[in-house]
């Protein structure tokens, strides 16, 4: 309704690439971006202003077609980073009046994003479906007719490592018909096919209404998009405040993003990844991790301040430096040392560090 009223009245934003015309519209004040010293050397070009300004290019298009296609939506609008991605999405698709159900441990952008967009939003027991329902009930007969609402989770959380009940929430979703939404920021690259994600993997794609994944975790460079229909890409375009106002990124970049996303080798890394997961899973004394045993992310929860500095110390004095997760970061009872593992960790490194962890259980 908000579109059809912004085409009504002669408003709606569209992304144009700018010709070879006289440029009296970028932010390119110095012409630094077109520079032909500087384009020789570092074989780069600036960005210029604002998708929707200067900054747009064939390159940004030619991703984001390419996005879609890779992970099997309508389409892809990309961002600067997952914080922009999120916070844009969340400050304008979910309205006043509207309500959101999260998982208490999702990142702190989405929560960020809440704050901006006037709905209403309540939390729930991390992974527990069972507290989601009952906030679920506690909703009937309390909401406007014309109310919506979203469940936004992640599907691997970046804090505690583990993996979201992603089938019994989309069951669960389209029983009710709210909306639910997806960030894959640590997901994709690492799981499903061609790195396209744990939604992809379980053929959970059709029904999301929203991914967000990032280009800066497995993928190895920096940026992010926000993957759904058509539709929601234009209301995207057209009201999220991050994206309008942002400064493009770099033709340059959307190449990277592209390559990254289409290494030759991502399989074979994936795999190798897998076995060093296996691997460590082997190594660790039982009851010492609390995090889904295919994920890349260990969380090692420690009730003691001192404790967590002391294993960190230990671990220095391997030559492993790990930081540790505190308060406010997370909850005061999930502090702890959040391990990354890596398809380039040797044997050797995994088995080192695995041995100080183990020294803290016998403690």
């Amino acid at each position: 309704m908000l579109l059809a009223k912004r085409k009504m009245d002669g408003n709606f934003r569209q992304l144009t690439l700018q010709g070879g015309s006289i440029d009296f519209l970028s932010n390119d004040y110095l012409g630094l971006s077109k520079d032909a010293i500087l384009a020789s050397s570092s074989s780069y070009q600036g960005s210029t202003g604002s998708r929707l300004l200067s900054g747009n290019s064939a390159n940004a298009e030619i991703c984001e077609r390419f996005l879609a296609s890779h992970f099997n939506v309508e389409s892809a609008l990309v961002f600067s980073s997952g914080y922009n991605a999120n916070i844009g999405f969340f400050s304008c698709i979910p309205l006043r009046g509207d309500i959101i159900l999260y998982d208490e441990c999702i990142h702190v952008s989405m929560k960020d994003g809440f704050r901006l967009s006037f709905a209403n939003a309540f939390s729930f027991k991390h992974n527990d479906l069972e507290d989601l329902e009952k906030k679920i009930n506690r909703l009937k007969g309390k909401l406007d007719q014309n109310a919506i609402v979203y469940v936004a989770v992640e599907s691997l959380y970046s804090m505690t490592g583990d993996i979201s009940p992603l089938e019994n929430l989309v069951s669960l979703s389209n029983s009710l018909s709210y909306k639910l939404i997806v960030d894959e920021a640590h997901s994709v690259g690492v799981f499903g096919k061609n790195g396209t994600g744990l939604v992809a993997e379980l053929g959970l794609s059709d029904s999301i209404f929203a991914r967000i994944i990032t280009f800066g975790k497995a993928f190895g460079f920096h940026g992010a998009a926000v993957l759904g229909s058509k539709k929601l890409r234009e209301y995207l375009i057209n009201f999220s405040r991050p994206f309008i106002y942002t400064t493009a990124l770099p033709p340059k970049d959307f190449d990277k993003i592209v390559s990254m996303i289409g290494t030759d080798d991502l399989s074979s890394r994936q795999k190798l990844l897998q076995e060093k997961i296996d691997w460590f899973n082997a190594k660790i004394p039982s009851g010492l991790l609390t995090s889904d045993v295919r994920s890349p992310i260990k969380m090692v929860q420690i009730d003691s301040l001192d404790a967590i500095q002391l294993l960190v110390s230990q671990l220095l004095a391997a030559n492993i430096t790990i930081k540790p997760i505190l308060y406010p970061t997370v909850p005061i009872k999930q502090q702890g040392l959040r391990i990354c593992l890596h398809s380039f960790n040797t044997l050797e490194e995994i088995s080192v560090l695995c041995s100080v962890l183990s020294s803290l259980k016998l403690q």
